[in-house]
C-alpha cells in the first residue's frame, strides 16, 4: 500500500506580499538543519480518512491550533522518492506563531542508549516569503510553493 500525507500550505500576506507557514521537524536528527529541512505541516492520512480532513487533523497536531476551513485551493498532489505521495491545499490564514505548540514523540536516544527520550513533533515554525520558503522547504515539497506562486 502506497503510504499517503496530507497537509496545508498556508499563507497569509505581509506589506502585500504572500508569506508561507513552514514548520521544522523536531527530533535531535534534525536540530541543526536549516535549509532544505522545513515543510508544509502534514502528516498520514488514515485509513479510509479524507486527505482534507487528514491535512486539517494533522495542522492541528503539529502547530495545536485549529484551522478554521475556508476556501481551500486544491495544489497539485506529489509523488516523493520514497513513493509516499503527499496532497496539499493552499489557504489564506493568520497564525500567531506564539500560540503554536506541537505534539510530542518518544524515541531512543541517544541511539543504542536504552534511554527514550519525549521530542515536539515541529521545534519552530516561521512565516517565509516565497524566495526563503523555497530555500527552507525540503525538496520533495517545492512544486507545492512553486504551483502556488503559479496561481497567485
Amino acid at each position: 500500500m502506497v503510504k499517503r500525507s496530507a497537509g496545508l500550505l498556508l499563507y497569509h500576506f505581509k506589506n502585500n506580499l504572500p508569506e508561507i507557514l513552514l514548520v521544522h521537524p523536531g527530533g535531535p536528527f534534525w536540530a541543526k538543519k536549516e535549509a532544505g529541512a522545513w515543510s508544509i505541516p502534514k502528516g498520514e492520512i488514515e485509513e479510509n480518512e479524507d486527505p482534507l480532513q487528514a491535512a486539517l487533523r494533522e495542522t492541528k497536531e503539529e502547530t495545536g491550533i485549529s484551522i478554521e476551513l475556508k476556501d481551500p485551493v486544491p495544489l497539485t498532489p506529489l509523488k516523493q522518492k520514497s513513493g509516499k505521495i503527499i496532497f496539499a491545499w493552499a489557504m489564506q490564514s493568520d497564525i500567531e506563531l506564539r500560540e503554536i505548540k506541537s505534539n510530542l514523540f518518544e524515541m531512543e536516544w541517544p541511539k543504542g542508549s536504552g534511554k527514550i527520550q519525549s521530542f515536539a513533533e515541529v521545534d519552530k515554525a516561521a512565516w517565509f516569503t516565497l524566495e526563503e520558503a523555497k530555500t527552507k522547504i525540503v525538496s520533495g515539497q517545492l512544486p507545492f510553493i512553486e504551483e502556488f506562486e503559479k496561481n497567485l
